[in-house]
């Protein structure tokens, strides 16, 4: 059984609650209920006219990397190939249209943990997407939740154009130290701050704070956050 996230302002129980001042949010499938990545690549492939076998390939190369035990980190990098030589503004263009098109199917948000998120907002944290995609897929989903701050892969720009080169994944590790980083900047103790996340990968972040969340079943995230006395949400396959 699910513990939902108590009020933000206190989002722990018990006399150590202390108030939240940021939340940080992975994307897919915690705050999105499905692979923006791999969605918004099929989209920007068609857009090009390429044949949808073009974009098959990619996505089972990509798929059997992961399945053969590949980093996370180096399945980002593979993925970011994809948009060699393309030009910047294409590619935030196609992500804008790509987006437009997802929300008029409608069922794009986890509303669990949108209303989290809300919560956060209305109580005056700073809320932060953390994701290892780029910000062509992430600028259409920060603006509708009202995100302050977006912490994510970003591929080498030479010229305006992609080169193809991603120097660091904002994968595991990094989402941590990229978040610490930034409550660094902000003057806000990692106590203060609050992180949600579906994948095992997201137990970095989760450990970086002092209010985790596991969103869904990943039974290493909810041994963590229950044993550190963190809150639970459903996942997407749960039907919320």
């Amino acid at each position: 059984m699910t513990r939902p996230v108590g009020p933000v302002a206190s989002a722990t129980e018990g006399p150590a609650a202390r108030p939240i001042a940021a939340a940080f949010f992975d994307v897919d499938e915690t705050l999105v209920r499905f692979k923006s990545m791999f969605r918004f690549l099929a989209y920007h492939f068609q857009a090009r006219g390429l044949p949808g076998e073009r974009y098959r390939e990619v996505a089972e190369h990509l798929m059997a990397r992961a399945a053969a035990g590949s980093p996370r980190a180096e399945t980002n990098r593979d993925y970011y190939r994809s948009y060699t030589g393309r030009p910047v503004r294409e590619v935030m263009r196609h992500g804008e249209e790509w987006f437009a098109q997802e929300s008029a199917r409608g069922g794009v948000w986890h509303r669990p943990v949108v209303a989290a998120l809300a919560r956060h907002r209305r109580a005056g944290a700073l809320i932060v997407l953390v994701s290892g995609s780029f910000p062509p897929c992430l600028e259409p989903v920060r603006r509708p939740v009202g995100a302050d701050v977006l912490l994510c892969s970003r591929p080498e720009i030479t010229d305006g154009v992609y080169t193809g080169v991603l120097e660091t994944p904002v994968i595991g590790e990094e989402k941590a130290r990229a978040a610490l980083e930034l409550l660094a900047e902000r003057g806000i103790s990692p106590e203060n701050a609050a992180a949600y996340g579906d994948h095992a990968s997201d137990l970095p972040l989760l450990s970086a704070v002092g209010h985790p969340v596991a969103v869904g079943s990943d039974a290493l995230l909810r041994s963590y956050v229950e044993e550190a006395g963190g809150n639970l949400l459903p996942g997407i396959s749960e039907g919320v």
